[in-house]
């Protein structure tokens, strides 16, 4: 019996139960509901040692605008502290700027706080005592949504390849539609997803192999006598073998930047960007320059490879010392056939 006389209805016992259950809803909801996105977000990634690619594509995206902004906010206020940090094998200045570094901070840490399980591969030194967190808000562009499907992979066979800012010498000297931001994701070597991001013009292209893109092929190309883009420092080298291997009615673009060559190639929607049939490099790169338009040309069925023809590995060194040809859309087979100058010249 209830104390005083008070006698309990069943009304009542099951509105007190229900009180208590919404108590406990609310103390826990929050918990259950962080767990719960952890787990729809990264938590499968983090705890079973696999990553979505789909989730990957997207934080690259978003690195390189990020990235790309910090350019942008350092050639406005004219702040570049620009300084050579070495020299080419040509014998250059390889120019760093504020860009390049302010670029590379907010690219690496994004990714690296995303996908702490992930090998970063960047072209600036990070400071290991910087441990800044920069935080990915998980959210997937629509138009990825609609063209990708997640797909896990192991962390341990993926490789990141950061470009903070691709063309800086033509950065420094203001030619700013030849500047990008890239990202390229490979799995075991292979490349997978590349984003190029031109900030100065508010465009990025991106593709995912046998995934999407929201960049196309060009519909047309001449293959006989192709437009070449080259380097703007092998300009006049590339010029007398390309006329040497096509005939001297092909056309010779000297251009900046790797990135903005492989979009040379591509239904690029922008005035600022040239066209091309053929992209041609004759001397020693960089994994970081190419990994990019390596993954995006794969992607829409073209080819990138060293100039004999060979494919490109990810892993390991950052260097790659022979060369390359990039096609779409031509026979990539019958170009390199074409090219046995190319080749020595490469080892110049």
């Amino acid at each position: 019996m209830a104390p005083m006389g008070i006698r309990l209805s069943p009304l009542g016992v099951a509105v007190f139960c229900l009180l208590g259950l919404g108590v406990l809803y609310h103390l826990y909801s929050g918990f259950l509901a962080g767990r719960f996105a952890f787990l729809m977000l990264g938590g499968p990634a983090a705890e079973s040692g696999s990553v979505d690619l789909r989730e990957l594509l997207a934080a690259s995206v978003a690195a390189a605008v990020q990235g790309g902004e910090e350019v942008k906010l350092v050639r406005e206020a004219n702040d570049l502290h620009e300084k050579a940090k070495g020299k080419t094998r040509e014998g250059a200045d390889e120019m760093l700027t504020f860009g390049d570094l302010h670029s590379n901070r907010k690219m690496y840490h994004l990714l690296k706080t995303a996908f702490p399980g992930v090998q970063i591969n960047t072209e600036e030194h990070v400071d290991a005592d910087d441990q800044e967190k920069i935080f990915w808000d998980h959210s997937i562009p629509e138009d990825i949504k609609r063209k990708i499907q997640s797909m896990l992979v192991q962390a341990d066979s993926v490789t990141v390849w950061i470009d903070p800012l691709d063309a800086t010498q033509e950065y420094t000297e203001n030619l700013l539609q030849y500047v990008t931001t890239m990202v390229c994701v490979a799995v075991n070597g292979k490349p997978v997803i590349g984003v190029i991001h031109k900030p100065f013009f508010a465009y990025t292209a991106w593709a995912m192999v046998d995934g999407g893109s929201n960049v196309k092929a060009r519909s047309s190309y001449n293959e006989q006598t192709p437009t070449i883009i080259v380097s703007r420092s092998h300009a006049g080298t590339v010029k007398q073998v390309a006329w040497q291997t096509f005939g001297n009615k092909s056309v010779i673009i000297s251009a900046g930047g790797s990135g903005y060559k492989v979009l040379s190639l591509l239904d690029v929607p922008e005035v600022n960007q040239e066209k091309a049939d053929v992209y041609i490099h004759v001397t020693y790169i960089k994994k970081w320059d190419i990994c990019a338009g390596n993954a995006m040309l794969k992607a829409l069925g073209g080819k990138m490879t060293t100039l004999a023809g060979e494919e490109i590995s990810y892993t390991g060194s950052e260097d790659v010392e022979d060369g390359l040809i990039a096609s779409i859309s031509i026979n990539h087979q019958r170009l390199v056939e074409k090219l046995p100058v190319l080749d020595k010249t490469s080892q110049n």
